[in-house]
């Protein structure tokens, strides 16, 4: 597919941006309490526009730092550094996040950790991918034997409680729970079978727009909490290896 070739290429070569500041000064800002920008995530995300713009310069764009152009049905969903205070403190779980959405699906999509050069790519009916070689979701059938990821919004001071009560249903009921720091690469951590589950609330289009194609292509499932559709412009998500997934959401249920 033509757009997946093409989103292979700007996730790796942004990672190249990544990878110049991995030990340069990064200059930090912050853009909330507990979000930060970097220089490194403003020179991928112009790169990656730059070149979306020479190549399709009628498609709409939307990316995290710069927000949302207007075009046709096409768009390209940005993330040009997903991780970024584990970038900004040099903590190993990072990533450039590239998809392509067509008349409101998501297409393909690719995503790229520069720190470990692994390129994780799919594209509908195509299958995944991580440099080259086809990923498969794991076989684990049973929470109690899953371990499973999650991530905590920006605002979670302002939602310790559901945060904390989900950490804690979870961790009773799996057989481990790690917090990566980065959405896309949970995604995509979970579609190579290195975890079993994922969930998380408050994320943006962009934390997800690519590692969902990529897990789904990989056989799993994703849903929002209730079990119903996912949407990348939606704020839940639910996800895992499919054998495991009515497990997850009935943890999710008890909480209310």
């Amino acid at each position: 597919m033509e757009y997946l070739g093409f989103a292979v290429e700007l996730a790796r070569e942004a990672g190249g941006v990544l990878k110049h500041y991995m030990n340069r000064e990064k200059h930090v800002e912050l853009k909330g309490r507990a979000n930060l920008v970097t220089v490194a995530d403003k020179e991928s995300e112009a790169l990656i526009i730059r070149r979306i713009r020479e190549r399709y310069p009628s498609h709409a764009i939307l990316a995290e730092e710069s927000g949302a152009s207007l075009g046709s049905e096409a768009k390209w969903i940005i993330d040009p550094l997903d991780g970024t205070t584990n970038f900004a403190h040099q903590y190993p779980f990072f990533c450039v996040s590239v998809g392509f959405e067509h008349a409101g699906r998501i297409q393909c999509g690719a995503v790229y950790d520069p720190w470990r050069d692994e390129m994780f790519s799919g594209a509908r009916g195509l299958g995944a991918f991580v440099n080259g070689q086809r990923m498969q979701v794991s076989d684990a059938d049973a929470l109690s034997n899953a371990l499973v990821m999650t991530g905590f919004p920006y605002g979670v001071r302002e939602k310790m409680d559901t945060a904390m009560s989900q950490f804690r249903a979870f961790l009773i009921e799996s057989q481990g729970v790690r917090r990566g720091g980065s959405a896309a690469l949970d995604l995509c951590y979970l579609a190579l079978g290195r975890v079993d589950g994922f969930w998380e609330m408050d994320l943006h289009p962009w934390d997800t727009a690519a590692g969902t194609v990529i897990l789904e292509e990989a056989g799993g499932r994703i849903t929002d909490f209730s079990g119903g559709p996912f949407s990348v412009y939606g704020t839940q998500i639910v996800a895992s290896n499919g054998r495991i997934h009515d497990d997850m959401l009935a943890v999710l249920r008890t909480l209310g």
